[in-house]
Parts: C-alpha cells; structure tokens; sequence
C-alpha cells in the first residue's frame, strides 16, 4: 500500500511523541477537517501520559455541520507507520477513512461511542478561516 496521509490535531504533531511512536519526525501540512469539533479526553494509559507528557489528549466528533472545523497536520506515514500510529491511540479512539479539507483523503481519530471515558470539556467550535 502507497503512503497514506494521517490528519493530526493533537498530540501525534508533538516531536517527542512522533519519535517515539515512528521512530522519525513526520512530513505533512496543515489542513482542516470539515463537520467536526474538538473536544478534550482524560488519559488514562500510563504508557501513552508518558510519551505525550500530557494526561488530555484533544478528541473531534462528528457534528455534521460544514461551518464547524478542527485544525492540524496531514502527515504523510506508511501503512505500517498507520499501525503504529494505531498502537498509540487508547481505546476511546476510532479510525476512520475522511476526505480533509485540502481534499486530500486521511485518516483520523475521533471519539468511540459508548466507551467509558468522555470528553471532558465539551465542544470548542473553531471558525473558519
């Protein structure tokens, strides 16, 4: 499989975490990501605290709203970077395929419904630029 883009809005732009998640910093561009919001998430892994220094990990969820966006980086990352990238995401995170706004497809993380951590610090509606 080609290199794939993986959009970013939160810890995995952080050097220290695409170190040791990848084993290199990443190449990528800011983008946005249409219809969703960011939202904060308590951490729980001591694992994942440990690499990103933070115990809140930013989270986006779905509004359908085309005037709601989240901000960040599309990183460019092999298929097997990807499943690295899996590793480090905790349980209250989904992959999923989207188109971004550059119109570039990437992958994401968003919010798993149903599990037992939730965001903490409701929705941060972010303009469009």
């Amino acid at each position: 499989m080609p290199d794939q883009w993986l959009f970013s809005y939160g810890t995995l732009q952080l050097p220290q975490v695409q170190q040791a998640t990848f084993g290199r910093l990443m190449e990528g561009f800011a983008d946005q990501l249409p219809s969703f919001t960011l939202t904060m998430l308590e951490i729980t892994d001591p694992q994942v605290i440990a690499t990103s220094g933070q115990t809140h990990h930013p989270i986006i969820a779905l509004t359908g709203n085309p005037a709601d966006q989240v901000n960040g980086m599309a990183l460019l990352v092999s298929k097997p970077e990807l499943h690295q990238a899996d590793s480090y995401e905790v349980v209250n995170y989904k992959r999923q395929l989207v188109t971004l706004a550059s119109g570039r497809p990437g992958f994401i993380w968003r919010l798993k419904i149903g599990k037992p951590n939730r965001p903490l610090l409701g929705a941060l509606r972010q303009p469009i630029a």
